[in-house]
């Protein structure tokens, strides 16, 4: 089996990411995650250049990787010209092709991400749309929301939107030949097997934890353990 070190050096994210950490520390001083989580990008990076495999399998399986805002600060800051945002970039890859974003908090909202954006994508040509914005889901809307989500048709009808409906205009139908196009783009870059696999991976830990795939999705979309500080 192919080493955890010699997966994450093949990443474009790694190679244009990671020449040569001295160890100075400057990413995590500029890191504006560092000041509200327990977060070193300096520490991330020493443990990837060390190559020991069990430390970064560990890695992968943490909330760590995932509380980087990918803003790339530590980019315009480091005297090597490293991109420890580029690096955990690719560890974030890693963990989600080898299953192991399913062992943290924060990794696991992968799933949400990919029932809510990815999946919408394939099946309606739009990362969000007005029906999947469900006032239960998100009650910091308010009851504007509340009310425009239970008359959607009409409210979308009065301010001039091609609400689901064919032709051009927010919110149109998108027709079925781009849709096929779309996801013929996904399936040929390797984006839809990479969605399977999130979502594959995904349903087992759901089982593993006793939810069905429901559940498993309203707990990654809106728990929160409160231990991320």
């Amino acid at each position: 089996m192919q080493k955890l070190t010699e997966k994450l050096k093949q990443d474009i994210h790694y190679i244009e990411s990671l020449n040569s950490c001295m160890n100075c520390g400057v990413c995590t001083a500029i890191c504006p995650a560092a000041e509200f989580y327990c977060y070193d990008p300096r520490v991330i990076v020493d443990t990837v250049q060390r190559q020991n495999e069990e430390a970064l399998q560990e890695l992968l399986k943490s909330e760590t990787i995932w509380y980087c805002g990918e803003c790339m600060s530590c980019k315009t800051r480091c005297p090597r010209c490293n991109t420890p945002g580029g690096v955990i970039m690719a560890l974030r890859r890693l963990s989600q092709e080898e299953g192991y974003f399913t062992e943290s908090e924060k990794g696991r909202q992968q799933f949400a991400l990919k029932r809510v954006l990815g999946t919408n994508i394939l099946e309606y040509g739009y990362c969000v749309t007005p029906d999947i914005v469900r006032p239960e889901m998100h009650p910091e809307q308010g009851p504007v929301w509340e009310w425009i989500y239970e008359h959607r048709e009409e409210f979308y009808e009065r301010v001039h939107s091609n609400y689901h409906k064919e032709g051009a205009g927010a919110l149109r139908k998108v027709d079925d030949s781009t849709l096929g196009e779309l996801r013929n783009i996904f399936e040929v870059t390797g984006g839809k097997a990479f969605l399977d696999n999130i979502e594959q991976c995904s349903l087992n830990k759901a089982q593993e934890m006793g939810m069905d795939s429901e559940n498993y999705f309203l707990h990654t979309y809106m728990d929160n353990n409160g231990k991320h500080q």
